[in-house]
Parts: C-alpha cells; sequence; structure tokens
C-alpha cells in the first residue's frame, strides 16, 4: 500500500516491561524504518526502528523495552511523513511490575494536540513514584514508593520554587515514603502570582534528590487527569497538581 489516501497510521500495543508493538496500515513499502524522533533535538535524535511486512498488506515496527530512549517526547514518522495513531492497546501499563534496583524506564504512546502519534518516555534512577494524595485541614500528604533507592538516616522531602526552598519531614521506612505539605509554608505573604513548587524527595543525608513523580501507569499527561480539591486559605488558594512532565507540584495562588 503506497498510502495515498492519507497518512499512515498505527495502532500500537504496549507491553508492561516497556516495549511497544506498532502496527501499520498504508505505510509506503519502500520505506525501510519506522522513526522516533526527539522532540525538540538538535540535531535530531532518532531510534530507527524496522518495518517488516506484517498480514493484509500492513507492517510491523517493534520498539524492544532494551531499547533506551531519553525522557522527552518522540515523534513517530515514516520516512518525512507522520504516523496518526490508531487504536492504543495501553492496559499492560496499569500492572507494570518494575524492578526495584533497575533504572525507572516508563514509555506510553499518545494522540499528540495536533493528532499525530508520539511516544512520552522518562527515564529516572533512583525514582519516587508518587501514590495517594490525601488531605487535612490546611495541608496534603504525599505518599510513595522509592525505586533504585531506600530511605536511610536524614532522609527530607523538599519543596522548590525557583531559589527559594523548603525543607519537610519524612517518614516511612524501605522503599516507602509519606510527607506532608503544609501549604501555609508555602504562601509566604504576598501570594501575588501563582507559585508553581516542585515536590522533590532526598532519601538520604548523602542523596542526591529525585523529582517526585507518577509515571508508572497509562496517563501521559495528568493535568487534567487529576484534579484535586483546592485548599481556600488566609488570602491563598492550594492544591497539589502534575506537571506537564507528571510530576507533582503544590500550586499556591492569590
Amino acid at each position: 500500500m503506497t498510502g495515498h489516501h492519507g497518512a499512515p497510521r498505527a495502532d500500537c500495543v504496549a507491553d508492561s516491561a516497556g516495549g511497544i508493538t506498532f502496527d501499520i496500515a498504508d505505510a509506503d513499502a519502500t520505506e525501510p524504518a519506522f522513526v522516533l524522533r526527539l522532540h525538540g533535538s538538535d540535531p535530531p535524535e532518532e531510534t530507527r526502528l524496522p518495518l517488516t511486512p506484517a498480514d493484509a498488506g500492513r507492517f510491523r515496527a517493534v520498539l524492544p523495552s532494551t531499547v533506551e530512549l531519553a525522557e522527552g517526547r518522540w515523534d513517530a514518522y515514516i520516512g518525512r511523513r507522520s504516523v496518526e495513531p490508531g487504536i492504543r492497546d495501553v492496559r499492560a501499563l496499569v500492572e507494570q511490575v518494575h524492578e526495584p534496583d533497575a533504572p525507572v524506564a516508563s514509555r506510553i504512546p499518545y494522540p499528540t494536540a495536533d493528532g499525530r502519534l508520539a511516544v512520552r518516555a522518562w527515564l529516572r534512577d533512583p525514582h519516587a513514584e508518587a501514590g495517594d494524595v490525601t488531605f487535612g485541614p490546611g495541608d496534603c500528604r504525599v505518599t510513595g514508593t522509592l525505586y533504585g533507592a531506600r530511605l536511610g538516616a536524614g532522609a527530607v522531602a523538599e519543596a522548590r520554587h525557583g531559589r527559594r526552598s523548603h525543607l519537610l519531614p519524612v517518614d516511612g521506612e524501605g522503599d516507602a515514603f509519606a510527607f506532608t505539605v503544609p501549604y501555609a509554608l508555602l504562601a509566604e505573604p504576598p501570594v501575588d502570582r501563582p507559585r508553581m513548587w516542585q515536590l522533590w524527595l532526598r532519601p538520604a543525608e548523602d542523596a542526591d534528590a529525585m523529582r517526585v513523580a507518577r509515571i508508572l501507569d497509562d496517563v501521559w499527561d495528568r493535568r487534567n487527569v487529576y484534579v484535586y480539591p483546592e485548599h481556600q486559605g488566609d488570602g491563598y488558594r492550594a492544591a497539589p497538581c502534575y506537571s506537564t512532565d507528571n510530576d507533582l507540584c503544590v500550586r499556591v495562588a492569590p
């Protein structure tokens, strides 16, 4: 099929190990590769996957879990043509099993805002995966799981905004962590414009801090999916939220 009637279209199946299979209709049979190109990379960073004939005139490309993708958004192309998303089966991502001490690599195929196929990739080592967020009268409590790290002496969470930072006590043990964010602490007056506080976790005194994020499921952009209750404080409003990269933040606004 030469694809005269539109862009190539790919159905995707993601597996729990991080591999993705692309089944492509209307691919140009003369093109040897399915190309993933890192968005915004210059010179372009590309991963090329061989296109092999599958049934009914379709072609197949496989991204094995062993092929590393740098963190970011990877746009899909065949030749110079961008690929349209077909059916996406990402159910296996909800049941992902990650080795406790291996780097966390998560990849989710998704449709971009302008209707093209892309793969969102995360690569974090170590990683602090956010779990449930619960709410007190003027705070939120974040629980989660560590990958590639364990809680040790001197563990601390941190809320950062620009050059400002507040340290927060952490409790938990092993790979489980929890900490509470008091909103009033982040709302030092005057709150004259919205502030986005990033949440970090330092698992031990001599360890590097890592972003607290939620990347181990099938949601490539949590911003509109996870909307948390807003606390009305004295001259401010505050609520946890996710960034475009699924990093957990606390937004404080007038």
